[in-house]
């Protein structure tokens, strides 16, 4: 059979605009892996990310322009179980199975580190949140010369969490007597560390510290320390728990008749759903604030400010708003930021995005190089709040102390128990 010019030049345009027609709908999908710890002691770290997420699924629906061609967003989300162990795997899954072209995590070293680690190894991008940059760092081996070539980290330091801590301490009459509990895990040995830690910033300002050793994670019993902290006359009691142990020492505390004036608490004090567990014990206690509704940010992806999002997350869960909740969007801005930027999906290309990264997110500006003590390290600001008895709520957390970040606003000042 013999085609005319007309009858061909016919098909050929048939079969063009056919194919051109799957052609305009189907995108190529960039894939960005996220680890938390959605299950396990560490989960109130990740309660706020499948919110997150969906929040997110909505700001990609367009997909994203990346190497000058359009690309749809798969977010998967994995749960490191508040296992190490578990987080190295799904991250090695993610990275090996799935072919993300860019890793996030965040939700204390537990969590960051291995998969950070996973990802170092295979030459993935990662951005990781949620652990002070000192057990980030320095947990993995980090060499202030080298830094890493493929994970970077936002958050703040140790250093800050101290001056709040501090800060918050000087402002009310004790005997400048200090207990620590400092666990036996990454955070515990950071903190805890008599040069990277808390020991010798308290000396020079004229706290003692007793510091009665390590524990395990989800210890029964704190007799121990309580009796070394009742010998020494402890009116403060800090430290880096996780919730659970946080409720059992204080619990325990009450119990023995040891009554410190301030109890200031890393990790355990930072979840609404763990002071409520505490009952009238949770009034009165301090921690650190990372993030709020009262800092001045605002989100370069959805244009809410702080303010806004966590109002956002309280009307969709039917929850009170959570710290996590500003870095889980930020580590997206940042992701987004990065791959819109990027020259292509190769590995290489979005590293290199990464590292030049400059964005004014929902938790303050992220910026590597210049603006945390190594490359690879970006810092944000952090103040300190105390629980106070809510008028709408049980309890609410206020910020008392902003002289280590004076941009955040306070609500109230810092009281003794």
């Amino acid at each position: 059979m013999t085609l005319n010019r007309r009858q061909f030049t016919q098909g050929a345009t048939a079969i063009a605009a056919a194919s051109a027609l799957p052609l305009a709908r189907a995108a190529d999908t960039v894939k960005i892996g996220y680890v938390s710890p959605q299950t396990g002691p560490l989960a109130p770290f990740g309660e706020a990310d499948r919110w997150v997420i969906e929040q997110m699924k909505t700001a990609f629906k367009d997909g994203l322009a990346i190497g000058g061609k359009k690309h749809d967003v798969q977010i998967i989300l994995k749960d490191s179980q508040s296992n190490p162990n578990r987080a190295g795997e799904v991250a090695n899954d993610l990275i090996l199975k799935d072919k993300v072209a860019l890793m996030l995590t965040a939700g204390t070293p537990e969590t960051a580190n291995p998969v950070s680690d996973a990802c170092e190894l295979n030459g993935v991008p990662c951005v990781s949140s949620v652990v002070p940059w000192q057990p980030w760092f320095f947990g993995r081996k980090g060499d202030p010369a080298k830094g890493f070539e493929w994970t970077y980290h936002v958050f703040w330091g140790l250093e800050d969490v101290i001056a709040n801590f501090t800060n918050g301490w000087k402002s009310v009459q004790t005997n400048k007597k200090v207990g620590g509990l400092f666990p036996n895990d990454g955070d515990g040995n950071a903190w805890g560390d008599k040069e990277l830690g808390f020991p010798k910033p308290l000396a020079s300002m004229g706290f003692t510290l007793t510091d009665p050793g390590r524990f395990q994670n989800g210890t029964q019993d704190f007799s121990a320390q309580i009796a070394a902290f009742k010998k020494d006359d402890i009116q403060i009691v800090t430290g880096v728990v996780i919730p659970p142990d946080a409720k059992t020492f204080l619990t325990q505390a009450r119990q023995q008749g040891f009554k410190p004036k301030v109890v200031t608490l890393g990790k355990a004090l930072l979840f609404p759903g763990a002071i409520e567990a505490l009952g009238d014990l949770g009034d009165g206690l301090t921690t650190e604030v990372w993030w709020s509704p009262s800092h001045p940010f605002t989100s370069s992806l959805t244009k809410q400010n702080a303010k806004a999002l966590a109002a956002a997350y309280e009307s969709g869960t039917k929850r009170q708003w959570t710290q996590p909740i500003g870095f889980a969007h930020a580590l997206f801005e940042v992701a987004a930021d990065t791959l819109k930027r990027a020259k292509s999906l190769k590995a290489s290309d979005v590293r290199d995005a990464v590292a030049a990264t400059n964005l004014a997110t929902v938790v303050g500006p992220v910026k590597w190089g210049g603006q945390g003590p190594f490359k690879n390290v970006s810092k944000t600001p952090l103040v300190l709040g105390q629980w106070v008895k809510g008028t709408t709520r049980k309890y609410d957390l206020v910020i008392v102390n902003n002289l280590a970040a004076t941009q955040i606003p306070t609500g109230g000042t810092m009281k003794l128990m």
